[in-house]
């Protein structure tokens, strides 16, 4: 056997539909298409949203809020997941490189280390931002925090 000779069982392919191919196929005339209007056309596609002419659903509802341009996204990292990571990886230096290199963070993403959790280890952490309660447990373990 080679790939030239492989061929689907039997019954497992089915010919498409020949669609207006002359009365005799049973989808000629109209080609399945039904009798006028636009969808009966050729060239015809259908806005994206479009509801025959009816308000459509995204312009009922109504808006809700909004979206501060200027907020600052950042990945939370409780000091107890400090704790957890230099007892599974072995580290002791926090900095943006080590924790994306590890798959912690994105390559574009804000650190923030926030005061949940308790820590024993002596780490260093180098982030863009650090809680006040964060920086109280760091040091009493006997880490250094530096903020950028």
């Amino acid at each position: 056997m080679e790939l030239h000779n492989l061929t689907p069982s039997k019954g497992s392919v089915k010919s498409g539909k020949r669609i207006a191919r002359g009365q005799g196929s049973g989808r000629g005339g109209t080609a399945t298409r039904g009798h006028k209007g636009a969808k009966s056309r050729s060239g015809y596609s259908s806005k994206r949203g479009f509801e025959g002419g009816q308000m459509p659903l995204q312009m009922r509802l109504p808006k809700r809020g909004f979206k501060n341009i200027n907020r600052i996204n950042y990945v939370a990292l409780n000091v107890s997941r400090i704790q957890e990571i230099s007892e599974k990886f072995g580290l002791t230096e926090f900095n943006k490189e080590t924790l994306y290199k590890h798959g912690f963070i994105g390559k574009t993403d804000l650190v923030k280390v926030l005061g949940n959790g308790d820590i024993s280890v002596k780490v260093s952490v180098d982030v863009d931002a650090v809680s006040k309660s964060a920086i109280e447990k760091i040091e009493s373990a006997g880490g250094s925090v530096k903020k950028d």
